[in-house]
């Protein structure tokens, strides 16, 4: 009986042991980062993802060894640990998750090599750490002399003289790959994507921030220097709304209510941005690139089924293609209730109009003054397509009677007839 027990022991023991001490399996680099990564940063790893086109700013293209975030030179490569800092922390203020929690140290450093394999670079080059020394005390002096820096350096020019873009003077930033980009809100370091500690920011002062317009300062300062404007940057952040008491809260609503009114244009564009209009009505060439000669001027074809093909439309300024012939309050109940010039309804979808019926009269207003700022493009839009009776009834049979998910489809390219250059 006790050697009947024994050997069962053994039987359950044994086979535990011996895979506690058997190496766990290397990560599928490939399948890890198709399961992952490859849905924004695209399969070959050229920020060309299926979700690219939706994404401001857009994914990091692999293959240029271009990043951002590091610790080492300007137009240097990343070292891994900078690589692995930003897979597993995120990146604050885009759609870059931290997978920490998620992934395992092992995964990360897969990631790591597979991104690496992207770019030729990492094959013939090696990174080029900077040499820093420790960080100095933020003292009152340190904060002081930084706002000296800052003007030194012009800073104004693209953050403003508050950080926050007031006077700023560079204001169509482009990135090397000739997309639009943004100088950073400095009254906002949560949201700084490399970091928002005090050795964080000097980093982006030091190595500059490779396919940007943000440059080191290494020859235009000294590390002292620059050592003092990250102590002042950091200085500038306000505090956070979640640690703001009640009073503090309306007091700080109240007080953008009176900038957005202000300068309605730019309240506009922060509401089409966030509400999604540049991305329905602006067309996407094949690699989820943006065809920037008509952003706004629609174009986009969406194919929702069953109800058939719909084309955005062109919200510019061109009288003939777009909305220079609408009153405002045709444009504001197009918005709000999707109804047309005609009196005609527009479905709720693919324009979401249900969602944006209850917009404050303020924000209605800056909008339409940011559509009619845009300028003039004439692209001219077709109609909606219905299909036919038959693939109608089909489709409504299996999303009422089969409860199955009906497709939808986004066709690169411009729909419209664009007549101020060669069809894209």
């Amino acid at each position: 009986m006790k050697r009947s027990v024994l050997l069962l022991l053994a039987a359950v023991w044994l086979p535990v042991c011996a895979a506690a001490q058997t190496p766990a399996p290397r990560p599928n680099a490939g399948m890890l980062y198709w399961v992952r990564c490859a849905s924004c940063h695209g399969i070959e790893g050229k920020g060309d993802g299926e979700y690219a086109g939706l994404l401001s700013p857009r994914p990091r293209d692999f293959t240029t060894g271009r990043y951002k975030f590091r610790t080492t030179e300007t137009g240097s490569l990343p070292t891994d640990e900078d690589l692995a800092r930003s897979i597993t922390d995120g990146l604050h203020g885009s759609s870059m998750p931290g997978w920490r929690g998620v992934l395992s140290a092992e995964q990360v450093q897969a990631l790591v090599e597979q991104v690496k394999s992207f770019s030729p670079r990492f094959a013939s080059e090696q990174p080029r750490p900077i040499a820093m020394g420790p960080e100095p005390p933020s003292t009152p002096q340190a904060i002081e002399a930084g706002r000296g820096v800052y003007e030194k350096l012009k800073c104004a020019a693209c953050h403003g003289t508050d950080g926050r873009g007031a006077s700023a003077i560079a204001r169509d930033l482009k990135d090397d790959w000739g997309r639009p980009t943004r100088a950073t809100n400095l009254d906002e370091p949560w949201a700084f994507r490399g970091g928002s500690g005090v050795r964080d920011i000097f980093l982006r002062f030091r190595t500059g921030m490779n396919g940007t317009p943000m440059p080191s300062f290494i020859d235009a300062a000294s590390e002292s220097e620059l050592w003092q404007l990250a102590s002042y940057v950091k200085s500038i952040g306000r505090k956070p709304l979640w640690e703001m008491k009640g009073d503090e809260v309306a007091a700080f609503y109240r007080a953008r209510d009176e900038e957005d009114r202000k300068d309605p244009v730019k309240r506009g564009e922060y509401i089409a941005n966030i509400s999604g209009c540049v991305q329905c009505h602006s067309p996407y060439r094949e690699d989820n690139t943006m065809i920037e000669e008509l952003k706004l001027a629609g174009g986009q074809r969406f194919r929702i089924t069953p109800f058939g093909d719909f084309v955005a439309y062109n919200l510019t300024s061109d009288k003939e293609t777009g909305l220079g012939d609408w009153t405002d309050e045709q444009i504001k109940t197009f918005v709000t209730t999707g109804v047309r010039r005609d009196g005609s309804r527009m479905l709720p979808f693919p324009m979401p109009w249900p969602n944006f019926a209850h917009m404050s009269a303020s924000d209605l207003d800056a909008l339409v003054a940011f559509l009619r700022s845009l300028p003039p493009v004439s692209n001219r839009i077709p109609p909606p397509q219905a299909p036919n009776i038959f693939s109608y009834l089909a489709g409504k049979f299996r999303m009422l009677i089969l409860h199955e998910d009906q497709p939808l489809y986004m066709f690169p390219g411009n729909a419209g007839s664009w007549t101020d250059g060669a069809r894209p």
